[in-house]
């Protein structure tokens, strides 16, 4: 009986797992046309969510909601709201969308380029050029108002700034190395690649000298190995370690170009040329 028992559970397990196979999804937008619920701000969660009396939700459109599961949902949704007020602060205005695209695209280049500068202030070291990965950056940034959760949402890894000093003869192994498999994120750098082979490699607008010494920002991830990068094996000093997480280092210029007016954005430049 029990070897009966545990054939059946096999026959049921491989009949699930075809039909699972051929199972499609399909994504329908939620406009809130039932209820009229929309996604809360900081400061309207009651015209976005409606109002809990007791067991009766009233939604924003006005339709009562009196028994069920669906009042108390409602209840746990909005008692949650302030202890989320920090995540929907608004923090910058970006005038365009900005997607993530290899091998260079307005968001990477406004997160490594500001990262660059971040780097600085936090090292008090010379940044000459910065390395990011793609993989490091999770979402996109719609036009409109930046959230913090915006921010917190593309970064949420904990991986710390680093400065490494680099000889330029290492910096084109570097980038010889990402020319043959993938050109990760690059800020302060020029490169031309053909048949992913390195043409050509500018830093601060000049060849890349073999016997200068020039400042790395990165993070920690990509120090010892992460994404296939060993940073830190090309340091021809010592490594600065910081306790700053990537995070916190958007954050600061994010909220520098909010005091000082200027909008979310980046551009494409042709730092990264592929023949």
């Amino acid at each position: 009986m029990k070897k009966f028992f545990i054939i059946f559970c096999v026959l049921c397990f491989a009949v699930t797992s075809a039909q699972a196979r051929d199972f499609k999804w399909k994504r329908d937008a939620m406009d809130g046309s039932r209820t009229g619920v929309s996604v809360p701000g900081k400061d309207n969660v009651k015209q976005a969510l409606g109002e809990v009396s007791g067991d009766v939700w009233t939604s924003p459109s006005g339709k009562v909601f009196r028994s069920g599961s669906t009042p108390k949902v409602a209840a746990l949704v909005i008692e949650a709201q302030p202890s989320m007020s920090i995540v929907k602060e608004v923090v910058g205005y970006a005038p365009e969308d900005m997607v993530k695209q290899a091998p260079e695209s307005s968001l990477t280049n406004w997160f490594i380029d500001n990262f660059m500068v971040a780097a600085g202030e936090i090292t008090g070291r010379h940044i000459d050029f910065a390395i990011g990965n793609f993989g490091g950056v999770r979402v996109n940034i719609a036009a409109g108002d930046v959230l913090y959760d915006d921010i917190r949402s593309m970064f949420p890894f904990k991986n710390q700034v680093v400065y490494i000093p680099v000889k330029g003869a290492d910096v084109l192994r570097i980038l010889e190395g990402m020319a043959a498999t993938k050109i990760e994120i690059l800020g302060g750098v020029r490169i031309l690649v053909k048949d992913k082979k390195l043409v050509s490699a500018e830093i601060g607008g000049k060849p890349v000298e073999a016997d200068k010494t020039y400042g790395l920002a990165t993070i920690s991830f990509l120090v010892t190995g992460g994404d296939g990068l060993k940073l830190g094996d090309y340091a021809c000093g010592d490594i600065l370690w910081t306790d700053t997480d990537i995070f916190d280092a958007m954050m600061s210029q994010v909220q520098k170009a909010r005091i000082e007016g200027r909008p979310i954005e980046g551009k494409v430049d042709s730092r990264v040329t592929i023949l």
